[in-house]
C-alpha cells in the first residue's frame, strides 16, 4: 500500500474545518491528515490543534490561494500520493481503498478523480469535477454530469472508470513524484482552472488520468467563493486563456486564441443583456491581464504538445445550439 497524505488547504476555514474534517479522520485510517494553512486570521490552526490532535498541521507564511498555498505546503510533506481536498468536502466510508488499488494496479495512471456529488443535494452531481472533466477545442471545461450550468442527477450513468481530460481541485488524488516533477500548480494562476492545466501538462508528458466512480464524496461548492463572483469570472476567463497560451499546439495556438477572443466578447455581451454589468467588466479586465502575461506565460510552453486534448470541437455550440445539455448528447 502506498504512503498517503490527505492535504486540506484552508484560510480562515474553522467552520468549515469543524464540520467536514470529522468525515475525513472517520474514513481515513490509510493516511496521514494534514491541514496546510494560508496564514489565517481566524483560530483554524489553534481550533484543528484542540479538538483534532491527531492532524499534522503545516503552516504557510501568507495567503497564497489554492495554487501557491498548496505549492509551499507540499514541499513539507513526505507522501507517496498526495490527495488534495478542499476544506467543504465530505468523504464517505472506503473513498481511498478503490483510489489506491488503482494506483498499485495501474502504474501508468498517475492522477485519480473520485465521484464528486452535491453535499447539498446528494442525488446530483457537483457543479466542481462531477464524474471527471473534459474541454473542447477551445479550452472550454465541462463535465461527465455537468456542462455549463446543468447539473445531472446522478443515475449511475457514469459508474464506470475511464480516462479523462482533467481532474477537479476540489478533491483529486496524484503520485507525489509526478507532482513534483510537473513543479506543481501554475503560481500564476492564484485560484481556479489551475487543476486543469496540472492535468493537461501531464496529458502531454504522456501521463494517465482516471476517474474511479467507487470511491464517492460530497462538495459544498462555492464555500470560499460563490459561484456568481465576478472575482471567479474574472479568475476562469483569465487562467483559461494562460493554460491555452501554455498547453495548445503550436500550429494551433494563435486560431483558438482568436475563436476564443470572440467567444468570451459574445459571453460578455451575455451578462450586459442579464444586466451582470460586472462580470462583462471581469471578462475585459481577464483579457488585460491576459495580454500582461502573454510573454511570461510562453515560456512555460512544455517541449511538446498533444494533439489530442479533445474530443468535442465545440461545447458552446452543442449546448446552446443543439441542445447538448448533458454529457451523453454533448456530440
Amino acid at each position: 500500500m502506498k504512503k498517503l497524505a490527505v492535504v486540506i488547504l484552508n484560510w480562515n476555514g474553522v467552520q468549515l474545518l469543524e464540520k467536514f474534517l470529522p468525515s475525513v479522520i472517520k474514513y481515513s485510517a490509510e493516511a496521514t491528515i494534514y491541514v496546510a494553512d494560508n496564514a489565517s486570521t481566524d483560530d483554524s490552526v489553534s481550533f484543528v490543534k484542540q479538538h483534532f490532535p491527531t492532524v499534522q498541521i503545516v503552516k504557510n507564511t501568507g495567503n497564497f490561494g489554492f495554487a501557491q498555498g498548496y505549492n509551499e505546503a507540499l514541499q513539507h510533506i513526505d507522501a507517496e500520493i498526495y490527495a488534495l481536498v478542499n476544506s467543504d468536502i465530505e468523504v464517505t466510508e472506503n473513498w481511498l481503498q478503490p483510489i489506491l488499488e488503482t494506483f498499485e494496479k495501474e502504474p501508468e495512471t498517475t492522477i485519480i478523480q473520485p465521484k464528486i456529488l452535491d453535499y447539498k443535494n446528494k442525488t446530483y452531481f457537483e457543479y466542481a469535477g462531477a464524474a471527471g472533466g473534459f474541454i473542447d477545442k477551445y479550452g472550454y471545461p465541462y463535465c461527465r454530469g455537468r456542462i455549463f450550468d446543468t447539473i445531472e442527477k446522478d443515475n449511475g450513468q457514469y459508474n464506470n472508470s475511464c480516462e479523462i481530460t482533467w481532474a477537479s481541485g476540489a478533491c483529486f488524488f496524484i503520485r507525489s513524484k509526478i507532482y513534483h516533477e510537473l513543479e506543481g500548480f501554475d503560481t500564476d494562476f492564484f485560484a481556479h482552472q489551475e487543476e486543469i492545466d496540472l492535468c493537461w501538462r501531464a496529458k502531454n508528458k504522456g501521463y494517465s488520468i482516471k476517474f474511479n466512480p467507487n470511491s464517492v464524496v460530497y462538495h459544498v461548492g462555492g464555500a470560499t467563493l460563490k459561484q456568481g463572483n465576478p472575482k471567479k469570472t474574472y479568475l476562469n476567463f483569465r487562467n483559461s486563456l494562460l493554460m491555452l497560451v501554455k498547453n495548445l499546439p503550436k500550429k494551433n495556438l494563435y486560431a483558438v486564441l482568436f475563436t476564443r477572443m470572440i467567444l468570451d466578447g459574445i459571453a460578455g455581451v451575455h451578462f450586459i443583456l442579464q444586466g451582470k454589468f460586472s462580470h462583462c467588466f471581469a471578462i475585459l479586465k481577464a483579457h488585460v491581464a491576459f495580454y500582461a502575461l502573454f510573454s511570461k506565460t510562453y515560456k512555460k510552453r512544455a517541449f511538446f504538445q498533444s494533439k489530442e486534448y479533445y474530443t468535442v470541437k465545440s461545447i458552446v455550440i452543442n449546448y446552446y445550439l443543439k441542445n447538448g445539455k448533458v454529457f451523453a448528447k454533448k456530440n
